[in-house]
């Protein structure tokens, strides 16, 4: 059967549960939201808006759910507040090369949500992303896939307003494009852009895209390849940090002509 090294010993898939019990990573609480609390209004001035709270030290202002992950090794964070749905999670590095795997565990041998992330340099470019938990006890792992010169700085936290809303409220306050099966688009970036988000979701059905930040002709700086069962559940919601003029945003969907995505820009100023 596949197997996996983890902690110096091989595992068989079917042993996943017993891997979940022994990389328990931090456990990650936090007090139910409001019911009262009001739904973020969407804005939509005429200049670029503020950036947002995306980076590392948002998920963890404290640094105490911050996991340094050396090449080749992974590290894990449990969520069992079954009231949220929304996890955001960083990765950054000194200015080194970023080659990581974020997987959304649900029970013992089902994984839902893969996303694989590349960043040219994690530190102007760090991997922000938000993953849907679908309400249940979940866990996340985020696998360094380079090498030991290369570790980096992980974080993972129930994400909160206006963080948790984002991936409703972007695609309701933007309008979306189409992109079939096989397709691919691109979009040109205003130079004021500090900031790029970007909501790739489907109708329910799977989602298999990737979507790349290029300066320069076909030169990707950043990449995010993500894959799940239901787009719509699991959305792709990412964060480009964009400090180089004349970036572009091109979305490639990887799946057949039967599966298409919509896809959602919004540019912020720095």
């Amino acid at each position: 059967s596949l197997a996996c090294e983890v902690e110096g010993a091989m595992v068989s898939m079917p042993d996943r549960a017993s891997i979940c019990e022994r990389l328990q990573g931090p456990m990650v609480g936090a007090p139910p939201a409001s019911p009262g609390a009001p739904a973020p209004q969407a804005e939509m001035p005429a200049g670029l808006q503020p950036a947002s709270a995306w980076g590392i030290g948002e998920v963890s202002p404290d640094a105490s759910l911050v996991q340094r992950v050396e090449g080749k090794s992974r590290k894990t964070w449990r969520f069992s507040d079954l009231s949220r749905e929304r996890v955001q999670v960083a990765v950054s590095s000194a200015g080194r090369p970023v080659h990581a795997d974020i997987q959304l565990w649900l029970g013992p041998d089902w994984t839902p949500y893969t996303l694989r992330a590349y960043s040219e340099d994690g530190k102007r470019r760090p991997v922000q992303t938000l993953v849907g938990t679908r309400c249940k006890a979940a866990m996340v792992e985020v696998r360094n896939l380079g090498e030991s010169e290369f570790p980096f700085a992980a974080a993972a936290n129930y994400a909160k307003d206006p963080m948790a809303s984002l991936p409703i409220e972007l695609p309701a306050s933007t309008p979306g494009e189409r992109v079939d099966g096989g397709a691919l688009r691109s979009f040109a970036l205003d130079p004021a852009a500090g900031q790029v988000e970007v909501v790739l979701l489907t109708d329910g059905r799977q989602l298999n895209a990737r979507v790349e930040l290029l300066v320069g002709p076909n030169n990707p700086k950043q990449s995010y390849e993500v894959f799940t069962n239901n787009g719509e559940l699991n959305s792709l919601c990412v964060a480009f940090d964009t400090p180089d003029a004349g970036a572009t945003v091109r979305v490639v969907n990887h799946a057949p002509v039967e599966f298409p995505c919509y896809i959602h820009v919004r540019e912020r100023r720095a």
